[in-house]
């Protein structure tokens, strides 16, 4: 599903050279709810830009969903972006002007699909998450947390094969972190779909199935979180960032 080999990516700051992935190596090859782990500044959000193909390494490869991506077009990366992956940020990115539902099916309008296929899908997505009773509801009438499964659903409108999410709970409460977790894990089984996450947060570790460790440009190592509390998670966290 997912594979990176030997990826580099700097960026230039003022006239220094910044090399913020190193020849980083990783491969998940099954469906299910994975995380990528680092401090601040360690590549994680630079990764998940690269897999979601807004932007372009350096060198090396990148493979989502059995497509080599480096080396895509423009016009290929919009049309592999649109039915392949789905992307869920930190910021909600909804438009405040637009309903609910109509947040969810405007990615479709876009590309041109029926209103009738769009209004079967919304509903369903709606009814999925919850949300049927907020669908004619604009942004600021909802709260963080309805606001970020929108987000999702509007993520899975062309139900993609893999979806990313950078940060998704940075802008949530706890509890609404919590349940943001379960439902990403949830949606992951039941739709045979591949999930990657990438955070700082231990406790949103704990609801993947195994966690990549990204330190100094590298993956150093994984961790197998089933049966693992937050505590022992941390400690293995340590043992790989040295």
């Amino acid at each position: 599903m997912i594979r990176c080999e030997n990826v580099r990516k700097h960026f230039a700051v003022g006239d220094r050279k910044v090399e913020v992935l190193k020849g980083l190596d990783m491969e998940i090859l099954t469906p299910g709810f994975y995380g990528v782990m680092g401090s601040s500044g360690s590549g994680k959000s630079t990764l998940l830009h690269l897999l979601a193909a807004l932007d372009s390494p350096d060198s090396g490869t990148l493979e989502v969903s059995g497509q080599r991506i480096e080396n895509l077009s423009e016009r290929e990366l919009t049309l592999f972006r649109r039915r392949e992956i789905g992307i869920v940020f930190q910021q909600f990115n909804l438009i405040g002007t637009l309903t609910a539902r109509e947040n969810i099916e405007l990615p479709g309008l876009l590309a041109g699909e029926s209103g009738v296929w769009l209004a079967e899908r919304s509903g369903e997505l709606l009814e999925r998450l919850g949300l049927t009773p907020r669908a004619e509801h604009r942004p600021d009438a909802l709260s963080g947390g309805e606001q970020q499964r929108i987000a999702i659903a509007r993520a899975l409108l062309f139900a993609p094969r893999v979806l990313f999410a950078d940060e998704p709970t940075g802008s949530l409460d706890s509890r609404s972190s919590e349940a943001l977790w379960t439902l990403l894990a949830e949606i992951a089984s039941e739709q045979e779909m591949t999930i990657l996450m990438v955070t700082h947060e231990l406790n949103a570790a704990e609801h993947c199935e195994q966690v990549y460790v990204l330190n100094d440009g590298v993956i150093r190592g994984s961790i197998e979180t089933d049966g693992h509390d937050t505590s022992s998670i941390a400690a293995r966290y340590q043992q790989l960032v040295g």
